[in-house]
């Protein structure tokens, strides 16, 4: 992961530099007809292309990520399956909220263990969520036919006479 990130930042860096390069040459040319001394603008709007960029592409995903991973442990509850970083699993019987600990069930020997609740990695919910308004499901561009819409549409006259005509010739 840090050896990406460096990747990422270090060819961001040469293209600025590149940028910024190619944009003091256009400059200095324009500089020596006009003799304006505005190339200090255009690197500074680069550099802040570069940080923008880096903050979109790296920053906001892995907080996006946290944000995610804390409501999922957060809403772990009781009943729930989970799944330690650690690799423990169980069923949580008991939830401390003044510790932010949890206690888990594992096996059929119902051995019981304390575990903090940052340690939870994924959690499979065994409590029914609550039902959600029937939504009509997309319509897809290519829909798949039924075999009872295939046998329909092939005792079904065709609605263009020219077409029953055509396929009494071509048999």
């Amino acid at each position: 992961m840090k050896k990406k990130f460096f990747a990422i930042v270090a060819a961001m860096a040469v293209a600025a530099t590149t940028l910024t390069t190619t944009a003091f040459a256009a400059e200095s040319q324009a500089q020596q007809s006009s003799g304006n001394n505005n190339s200090w603008w255009i690197m500074l709007l680069v550099y802040a292309a570069v940080i923008a960029g880096a903050y979109f592409l790296l920053f906001r995903p892995q907080s996006k990520k946290k944000k995610k991973e804390a409501a999922l442990r957060k809403s772990a509850q009781i009943g729930d399956e989970i799944t330690t970083i650690g690799g423990i699993s169980g069923r949580i019987i008991a939830v401390k909220e003044d510790t932010d600990t949890i206690i888990l069930e594992t096996g059929t020997d119902r051995n019981r263990i304390n575990v903090k609740r940052w340690a939870i990695s994924t959690v499979d919910s065994q409590v029914a969520p609550p039902p959600a308004e029937a939504k009509e499901p997309a319509k897809a561009f290519f829909k798949k036919k039924d075999k009872d819409e295939e046998k329909d549409a092939a005792k079904a006259p065709s609605e263009n006479p020219k077409d029953e005509k055509d396929v009494k010739d071509e048999k």
